[in-house]
């Protein structure tokens, strides 16, 4: 089954990867052990999710599932989708980072791993139209794996791949997103630099 999906991913990468189009869009490969989730990739599907309480945070077609500010000092991570597959919601992850001009200093986040809550760190969630800085009782975000890809020997994108997961409080009651992944192409065009 393993190397049925292996060949299969291999497919969908390669038959998707045909133009620079295809590769905005957002790859559902689902997991293993819990379908309702993406895998776990580092292909660059612009896909991510995370169980989110009994629900599900996912991308979506509709939304361009990730967007990178980077201003004065800090890297402002965002991942945007659905709930429940109605409701939009945004999570934005703020975190001090080197100074970067393009797309391709992004690969410096490989392995990078930041620890919630933190001193100059802060999760904020833009849900029915309501920002929210999030009170982090505990929590990582973990790039894993950076990659450059190219086409036709020109530099794309940077393919950001890695884990999530967050304790903290909504509205005065604990809350929890689990097994949070994503898998993300970053080019000039979703990277924002003041």
């Amino acid at each position: 089954m393993k190397k049925y999906n292996l060949i299969l991913s291999f497919f969908s990468f390669f038959l998707f990867s045909c133009s620079d189009d295809s590769l905005e869009r957002t790859i559902f490969i689902p997991d293993e052990e819990n379908r309702s989730l993406p895998a776990y990739t580092e292909w660059g599907y612009n896909s991510f999710g995370a169980k989110y309480e009994r629900d599900y945070f996912l991308a979506s077609q509709r939304v361009v599932p990730c967007k990178i500010i980077y201003s004065n000092g800090e890297l402002q991570f965002s991942l945007h989708g659905k709930v429940g597959n109605t409701e939009d919601m945004t999570l934005l992850f703020v975190f001090p980072f080197r100074q970067i001009y393009d797309f391709k200093d992004l690969l410096h986040l490989r392995d990078v791993e930041i620890d919630f809550p933190g001193e100059d760190c802060t999760v904020k969630m833009f849900r029915n139209n309501v920002e929210s800085t999030l009170d982090v009782i505990n929590g990582t975000l973990h790039f894993k794996r950076t990659q450059l890809l190219s086409i036709d020997e020109r530099e794309n994108r940077v393919i950001l791949s890695g884990i999530f997961n967050l304790r903290f409080m909504y509205n005065g009651f604990p809350t929890n997103m689990s097994d949070g992944r994503f898998d993300l192409g970053i080019n000039d065009e979703v990277l924002y630099i003041n």
